[in-house]
């Protein structure tokens, strides 16, 4: 089956050529996934970098994908917290939807563990610590979002890892993504591949049961664990058996890998980490509390994260530095487009209902799998151990060649035999 490409949604443009997107410069394509495409971009008046997150325009052809977009702007909206990436607006202009956000300068922490081990380290305790208390602050903050009406919305993210937690170069923490609606996982993965969120989920989330809260504070024990560790927790050759290794959620105290863990720590880890959720903290913000608990004899500053990242990444740090610096420069405020920008309120039809939308079990379309994917970021960087290749999908292709490679040697040699004992008759 030949593959087709799929075209960009919009001119990315560059810091240097930017591209017009209505009152928008577009400096860049950053990241690409199943639903969307974001760009960095700033508005033509003003000088701040924002992330445009235009919907792929393949999908804009049916409704369901318009609806969970839209839902997805909207409730983005709503969530204002400090660990939460802001959205500003969003809507239409020129049948393109999209939505603008906070843009991070930074990486995400898939990004900064892989860095860490590249340089033979480990990720301080304390900074770790850190990262998952912010992480579960804001988890905690969605988890009890009411509407309008004072009733909970019953936020669940259901795609906590890594790649969605974004660190920037001033130290702060930051949550990038939520899954409005009961979706299956390779849909809603914007980033990474399904076996590498299947390393993410919980128990009761492999085995499809209702979610809560609770499932996402699992996800977080699992990132703090390979934070301390700079290991994988779950990891397996077929995603069958990674699967299991979840279920069953047989986990060894983080003090087994790195003896600097406290028994504390571990207590607090693996209460996280119960494959019974009845036993886990029964909240974000509990779990949050152990940990900020065990923060405070550090007397931490998030200084030493910001010190921390630009340590790790001083390339990328100057070249952001250098991308806000021409952004700055850029004078297109005199310019003008005769399309307007439609917001979300004038183009959600009354019946659209953000509760309904969180409800849809909405898959890709088969002809959808024909379409070749250019993602802009790695997929998994975080390697499985120390002693592994950080390359496991190129091992496997090289093996299944292999495989195939002596499956045809072997229909050759029983044809061979099959004409002998022919000829001897």
């Amino acid at each position: 089956m030949t593959t087709k490409k799929d075209p960009l949604a919009l001119d990315p443009g560059s810091p240097e050529n930017p591209a017009i997107f209505g009152k928008y410069l577009l400096l860049g394509l950053v990241a690409r996934g199943g639903m969307a495409e974001v760009y960095r971009a700033r508005r033509m008046e003003g000088d701040e970098i924002v992330a445009l997150k235009c919907m792929r325009s393949r999908l804009s052809r049916e409704q369901k994908y318009i609806d969970m977009f839209l839902a997805e702007g909207q409730l983005a909206n709503i969530l204002r917290h400090e660990n939460i990436v802001r959205t500003y607006e969003g809507g239409r202009y020129k049948n393109h939807y999209y939505f603008t956000m906070e843009y991070i300068q930074g990486q995400d922490l898939n990004h900064v563990l892989r860095k860490i081990q590249i340089n033979n380290s480990r990720m301080p305790i304390p900074v770790a610590l850190y990262i998952a208390s912010r992480s579960l602050r804001a988890l905690d903050y969605a988890h009890n979002m009411k509407d309008k009406d004072g009733t909970v919305l019953t936020i669940v993210n259901r795609d906590v890892s890594p790649s969605n937690v974004r660190i920037s170069f001033e130290g702060e923490v930051k949550i990038i993504d939520f899954g409005i609606a009961k979706t299956k996982a390779r849909f809603t993965s914007e980033i990474g591949t399904l076996k590498g969120k299947f390393s993410y989920m919980s128990p009761e989330q492999i085995r499809g049961l209702p979610l809560d809260g609770r499932t996402d504070t699992f996800s977080i024990g699992i990132i703090l664990y390979e934070m301390l560790t700079m290991e994988r927790l779950f990891k397996a050759e077929s995603e069958t058996v990674l699967m299991e290794k979840v279920r069953k959620a047989e986990i060894n105290a983080p003090s087994t890998i790195n003896q600097r863990i406290s028994p504390e720590l571990d207590a607090v880890v693996l209460k996280a980490l119960q494959r019974d959720r009845e036993e886990r903290y029964s909240s974000a913000g509990e779990f949050a509390d152990a940990l900020d608990k065990l923060l405070e004899p550090y007397k931490f500053n998030p200084v030493e994260l910001k010190d921390l990242m630009v340590r790790q990444f001083p390339d990328d740090y100057q070249k952001e530095r250098d991308i806000a610096r021409i952004a700055k420069s850029l004078d297109f405020s005199r310019n003008s487009t005769d399309a307007k920008h439609e917001s979300f309120d004038t183009i959600v039809n009354k019946e659209f209902s953000l509760g309904k939308v969180m409800e849809l079990e909405i898959d890709m379309d088969d002809d959808d799998n024909d379409i070749e994917e250019e993602p802009v970021h790695t997929k998994d960087l975080l390697a499985i151990s120390r002693d592994q290749s950080p390359e496991p999908e190129k091992a496997d292709s090289d093996l299944m060649k292999y495989i195939y490679m002596l499956l045809g040697l072997t229909v050759v040699v029983i044809l061979v035999i099959v004409y002998l004992l022919v000829l001897k008759k």
